[in-house]
């Protein structure tokens, strides 16, 4: 506790991370009143009555409140939130991978990366124009009296309006905290959302136990020993030994292999997508099969309970699947051979070129298993504490897409508050070693 609050006063003397600290949470807090502000002419009573009613029982509804801090169940301006720019920068990234021009755009450097995200800002406001009508019509009317009785084309042209510029505002408050703030603004924000969420699901669960109170005990530490395995996993690198050849200065030889000794290769290199991409997929049958009831026979029981065993299986294998997919397109294996040919580096033992290719290649085929195998148990954690009778809505922060997400998120923050301390010649925010954090949702889906 000591050693917290001594941090605290180091980064409350630092006047430049003070005011970027203090502009994030004015911006968060934005973003969270936003979240609040109903669309044009909704019923705010129904809305929160059909809240109260359902209680989260509806797995889809609850992980897209949970991602939009509650602008979903809202029926809010910022109802979207920030995954449409998401989508779109995931779509601009697989783009780069088949589309050659996209691919320039990606080698041109800082202009190519504008060029980037002018595209991305326009293909999020064509996916928030596209989504808004759909939730309106699919989610929104289905609240009993939440919408007016006359819905003119000039309501629904104020509502999708207002929806697609509450998204917009969002993507530019996590812009203005990458560019001001403290950093990682798109991936914050997602954060944000799913950290609201927190405290109304503990205190569901505590009321849901309350003659129970070792259960809340034992939950309690089961979750911060699944937060400390997804740090190791999230942070664990394999690192390959690596010799530099000596340069020659004048009449003297100068060794260079201090400068980096080692090749980092991350267990989790594909970081959360491979969940998110399995996730997409498998929400496909389960909204057929909400819509059509029960007339899905096997392949409903199969697919359309989510917390059911071949919902999971089927689910566990597509993150093991979609991780090597994602791990091959983010780690070049020959890019990395003639990197180190051309800086001199080799691996002890291994000739340079196509033999460090495969050598590099051989031994990221065999961390990705374990890397892969965690996503898939984080993924379904969420339906095992289902299982074990813990509620709906603090179920999902035992695994899943949320727990990643704040965990890397969060070492991503104390890595860069901790930077800054660095710079002023003061002591990190952890003892000993410097944090190592993850790439943001931005950088991963961009690069995002």
């Amino acid at each position: 506790m000591k050693r917290f609050i001594q941090n605290i006063k180091n980064i409350w003397k630092v006047e430049e991370l003070r005011k970027r600290i203090l502009l994030t949470l004015f911006l968060i807090l934005v973003y969270r009143i936003g979240s609040f502000i109903m669309l044009p002419g909704v019923n705010a009573e129904a809305v929160l009555a059909n809240a109260s009613k359902k209680g989260g029982d509806n797995v889809l509804e609850s992980l897209l409140s949970m991602f939009s801090g509650g602008g979903f169940t809202n029926v809010s301006i910022m109802a979207l939130g920030i995954m449409p720019y998401i989508s779109a920068s995931i779509i601009m990234q697989l783009l780069g991978m088949a589309v050659p021009a996209v691919q320039k755009m990606q080698n041109e450097g800082e202009s190519g990366r504008k060029q980037i995200n002018t595209y991305t800002r326009i293909l999020t406001i064509i996916i928030c124009a596209v989504q808004a009508p759909s939730y309106i019509s699919l989610y929104a009317s289905s609240i009993k009296g939440a919408l007016p009785a006359d819905l003119s084309m000039l309501w629904w042209t104020t509502a999708v309006s207002c929806m697609v510029a509450g998204s917009m505002f969002a993507v530019w408050l996590g812009e203005r905290i990458t560019d001001k703030g403290i950093g990682n603004g798109i991936s914050l924000l997602i954060t944000v959302g799913i950290l609201s969420r927190l405290p109304s699901s503990f205190l569901a669960e505590m009321a849901a136990n309350k003659n129970f109170p070792l259960k809340i005990v034992l939950e309690i530490i089961v979750f911060m020993l699944i937060v400390l395995g997804t740090i190791l996993i999230v942070q664990g690198v394999r690192k390959v030994p690596l010799n530099t050849a000596k340069r020659v200065v004048g009449a003297r030889a100068v060794d260079e292999q201090g400068a980096r000794n080692y090749l980092p290769l991350k267990v989790n290199a594909s970081g959360v997508m491979p969940i998110i991409f399995a996730q997409a997929i498998m929400t496909i049958p389960v909204m057929i099969f909400q819509q059509k009831g029960s007339d899905g026979g096997l392949i409903q029981y199969a697919l359309g309970d989510t917390h059911g065993v071949p919902y999971n299986a089927l689910l566990a294998l597509l993150i093991i699947v979609f991780t090597y997919f994602y791990t091959a397109i983010m780690i070049n294996p020959r890019k990395m051979a003639d990197d180190l040919k051309r800086s001199g580096g080799f691996i002890p033992g291994v000739r340079p070129g196509d033999e460090t290719a495969e050598y590099i290649d051989s031994l990221v085929s065999r961390i990705t298993l374990p890397g892969s195998i965690f996503l898939a148990l984080i993924a379904i954690l969420p339906s095992i504490a289902y299982a074990c009778n813990i509620t709906s809505g603090f179920e999902y922060f035992f695994g899943g897409t949320s727990l990643l997400i704040m965990v890397g998120v969060v070492l991503d923050t104390l890595q860069q508050i901790e930077s800054y301390l660095l710079n002023r010649h003061m002591d990190g925010l952890m003892e000993g070693s410097r944090v190592r954090g993850r790439r943001s949702i931005n950088e991963m889906s961009s690069g995002f």
